[in-house]
């Protein structure tokens, strides 16, 4: 219901928008909004058929991991954490093990990974998921909102982004663009921690006990200390080693993967193939929902609708008498729910106008690299699995974006002015 309302309301609110801006003489508006939504469909199925490559891939893959055994060893690893969070999944269940896959993928920045992983995972959910037809479980909820809350540990991306611009205004030697990783770290685990505590009150499952803190806080800070230690280093040299230390797992995943089907005698080949054929078919299930979501996010944007609520708040900020210097890097926050392409963009004309080593650029930057594309994840991953019915994951989503975005504000100025 609450996707459905938002997906109207994208509609409606661009439309309003659209004859304001008709009325006051803007002829080629509805031009505009109509170009928006055919290059949003267009966009959509781009997406949708590109993954299938990635799916078929990674799915053939994971069916190898699974009559290995392999997929079944990572979820009794993960079990004790994520028993606490998904109770309604037995132990032992492969769903576990793609799970751990996702969020491992997702903490390293890689993101080709880690959606194929994620839609795995929800493929597995759905095995156990007792609801009505179309309707989301409680642990496909937790799953999504995690994803939504954004999990990456490393931004790898950004601070590549950040170099490149800073060589192009020819900033001084002592620039660090891997200066974000610390508040990025800390932006990233309020907002998850916001996602998955609004997903236990919802869902009532006592998160509070020492068993599952404990844990939690331990591994903490020990990834705290790793982005603390590579924080000190040169920014190439950072991203180098975060870069390459993501793809080293990844690969070594893959060829534990192969070689434990060789040793315990499975047909390697034919597993492939019998996981790949399942990818190409979610990637083409998912293509109407992604559809539907892009084209509602192109008409809004293109509208103006995101400028007018900017100015909206611009105004409230002022009208406080609160500082206003972080305006310019909230759109990157308010786009990222919606785009990620155009909250880069975003991003990009933020270090481009303020300069990489701004206050605005580096705010900009963490808001970039600690928050997810909220919609286009609950599209996917629910649309894989023929869920319309959310229940109450987009708001939990939006609530872990809103506290997130509110913290990389607060964090950006405790630590970068």
């Amino acid at each position: 219901m609450a996707l459905n309302a938002v997906w109207i309301g994208f509609f409606l609110i661009a439309f309003i928008t659209a004859c304001v801006r008709w009325a006051l003489g803007d002829a080629d508006i509805f031009q505009q909004l109509l170009t928006a939504m055919f290059d949003g469909a267009r966009s959509g199925f781009e997406i949708s058929l590109g993954l299938a490559g990635i799916m078929a891939l990674w799915l053939g893959l994971m069916k190898i991991g699974e009559k290995a055994g392999m997929v079944q060893g990572l979820a009794r690893l993960a079990q004790p954490l994520l028993r606490r969070l998904f109770p309604e999944v037995p132990a032992g269940h492969p769903a576990q093990g793609a799970m751990t896959l996702n969020i491992s993928a997702n903490l390293l920045g890689l993101d080709n990974a880690a959606t194929p992983l994620g839609l795995t995972a929800m493929q597995e959910l759905q095995t156990l998921n007792r609801e009505a037809p179309g309707t989301a479980s409680n642990a496909q909820i937790m799953f999504v909102v995690m994803n939504t809350a954004g999990l990456t540990l490393i931004p790898t991306s950004v601070i590549a982004i950040r170099q490149s611009v800073a060589l192009q205004q020819h900033v001084g030697a002592g620039f660090n663009a891997a200066d974000i990783f610390l508040p990025t770290l800390i932006v990233t685990f309020i907002g998850l921690l916001t996602g998955v505590l609004a997903v236990a009150v919802a869902q009532r499952l006592p998160l509070w006990r020492a068993r599952l803190l404990l844990p939690v806080l331990a591994v903490g800070g020990l990834l705290l200390g790793g982005v603390a230690l590579l924080a000190r280093l040169p920014a190439e040299q950072a991203a180098r080693i975060a870069g390459t230390t993501g793809a080293a797992i990844i690969l070594a995943i893959v060829a534990l993967f192969l070689l434990t089907g060789l040793w315990r005698r499975i047909n390697v080949y034919d597993a492939f193939i019998e996981g790949a054929r399942q990818g190409f078919d979610v990637a083409v299930q998912i293509v109407p929902y992604l559809v539907a979501i892009l084209v509602a996010i192109a008409v809004f944007r293109a509208s103006g609708g995101m400028d007018a609520i900017l100015a909206v708040l611009g105004h409230i900020v002022a009208a406080l008498g609160l500082d206003t210097d972080f305006l310019p890097a909230l759109p990157v926050g308010l786009m990222k729910v919606l785009s990620g392409a155009g909250a880069r963009g975003l991003m990009i004309d933020v270090l481009q106008t303020y300069g990489v080593d701004s206050f605005v650029g580096r705010l900009a930057s963490i808001i970039q690299g600690s928050t997810e594309t909220t919609f286009y994840v609950l599209a996917v991953y629910f649309g894989s699995v023929g869920v319309q019915h959310t229940r109450h994951a987009l708001v939990c989503a939006l609530l872990a974006d809103a506290v997130g975005l509110v913290a990389a504000i607060v964090v950006g100025y405790a630590m970068l002015r």
